[in-house]
């Protein structure tokens, strides 16, 4: 097999290289199998690697495979961002790149190096949990969680949680058994989306799900931000609206997300991509 060709990327950077979430492309995942692609995913054991192919789909610039170190996803927000910045240098597109992926084709659109996606439209429903299981979950009071949790789904369903505060969102420390019990839906299971206004501009969030038994927190979920965008449509929130959210932070790695809902009811979730780095591996 010859030398495979990677990119490094980091997704939801501010301005410093080593801040954002970090993302492995493989610029041409053609000659891999699934099995050698999750492999690779695991050998990165970044949150997800993704691997650039030929497009099916009619319209679409490149298709976009998205593994985690196990598991392939249909949808991740970080991964569309990050690979539609790779796909623009090789493939001289322009600004305008259309991804296809296992959730469909997905819009991307860049100003210089700050991109902007369009999510699916979301589909919702309501868990069968109390306010207080879920935070004896989240290790916070039952004051801190707030009515209207949702199950959520632009892409990659997740379940979205409303708090109180953000003092309540940075408190949070999730049992990973209570977790697992807890946080069930039709898609998913074992993770959670914490979620408070700052002020009428920002948002704090968190973003955990289980990883070999424990807890594990992504420092930033673009498709959980999309997923936001759908919680807001699905609770009649007023039209449109737009929030600066900030995740990462707790983890070391701040990552800045742009989350707006116009009033035609679509979802767009933008972020700044730095590229640190390249590469080839042999296997």
């Amino acid at each position: 097999m010859p030398l495979l060709s990677y990119r490094l990327v980091n997704v939801f950077a501010e301005s410093a290289a080593l801040t954002g979430n970090p993302l492995c492309v493989f610029e041409n995942g053609s000659p891999l199998d699934e099995t050698t692609m999750q492999a690779l995913a695991l050998q990165f054991n970044l949150s997800e690697t993704t691997f650039i192919l030929p497009p099916v789909a009619a319209g679409a610039t490149a298709r976009v495979r998205i593994f985690t170190p196990t598991f392939e996803m249909p949808f991740a927000g970080h991964p569309t961002l990050g690979t539609a910045h790779v796909v623009r240098e090789l493939m001289k597109c322009g600004d305008d790149v259309s991804l296809e992926m296992k959730a469909g084709l997905i819009p991307v659109r860049a100003h210089g190096d700050e991109w902007t996606l369009q999510a699916n439209s979301p589909r919702s429903h309501a868990p069968e949990v109390t306010r207080a299981e879920f935070a004896q979950m989240l290790a916070i009071n039952i004051e801190d969680v707030l009515d209207g949790a949702q199950w959520v789904d632009t892409g990659s369903e997740q379940l979205v949680i409303p708090l109180a505060s953000p003092n309540a969102v940075e408190r949070c420390k999730p049992d990973p058994q209570l977790l697992a019990r807890y946080s069930v839906g039709k898609k998913r299971n074992s993770l959670a989306y914490v979620w408070a206004q700052v002020d009428e501009h920002k948002i704090r969030a968190r973003f955990f799900f289980t990883k070999y038994g424990g807890v594990v927190e992504d420092p930033g979920t673009g498709s959980a931000c999309a997923n936001l965008g759908g919680w807001f449509i699905a609770r009649l929130s007023r039209l449109p609206l737009a929030f600066d959210v900030r995740q990462g932070d707790q983890v070391g790695r701040p990552c800045r997300l742009g989350l707006r809902v116009d009033s035609d009811r679509r979802i767009f979730v933008s972020g700044r991509v730095i590229a640190i780095g390249r590469g080839d591996i042999s296997i």
